[in-house]
């Protein structure tokens, strides 16, 4: 939490992605990395808004990708957001959530701001996940994904060895 005090949290994801992701999960916690907040969106009313602006750090989310029909990576639950309120999504003018507009400049220095020098960053990339702040036409500095053709592939690989 903010106060630096160890607490419980709770995500769901897909099976898929379950064992790296507590791999990444507990890196992170090892190296005593800031996640201010880990809550299923259920206490937000899975109002994704409400709970980037609470800084939820979150994966499983039945939505779509904001402004479109298309379903999220998180509704699959194949993907994860660290700490939303200081690393927001930013589509042309819009800044999501809308309390975290002190932070799009990414220019600037302030804490838990991911970027590619930062922990979380290089953590999750040694571990193959792909970076939403690497998109050419937005710009998601919270979230963080494991290409699926990735999984497909590990999944095919631990069929051959289990056969």
């Amino acid at each position: 939490n903010k106060d630096g005090d160890v607490q419980e949290g709770e995500l769901i994801c897909h099976k898929d992605i379950a064992g790296v992701l507590l791999d990444i999960l507990y890196e992170l916690y090892k190296a005593k990395y800031p996640i201010e907040r880990m809550v299923l969106v259920d206490e937000y009313e899975a109002d994704d808004e409400a709970s980037m602006c609470a800084n939820n750090t979150s994966a499983f989310n039945f939505r779509h990708i904001s402004g479109t029909s298309k379903l999220s990576s998180h509704s699959r639950g194949m993907a994860i957001d660290i700490n939303p309120l200081y690393n927001p999504y930013i589509v042309g003018e819009k800044i999501m959530p809308v309390a975290s507009k002190p932070y799009a400049d990414r220019t600037k220095d302030f804490q838990h701001k991911i970027d590619e020098q930062d922990l979380c960053y290089r953590i999750f990339t040694k571990y193959g996940w792909k970076w939403g702040g690497h998109w050419k036409n937005s710009k998601d500095y919270q979230h963080f994904f494991k290409p699926e053709k990735g999984i497909k592939r590990i999944i095919s690989k631990i069929k051959r060895v289990v056969h």
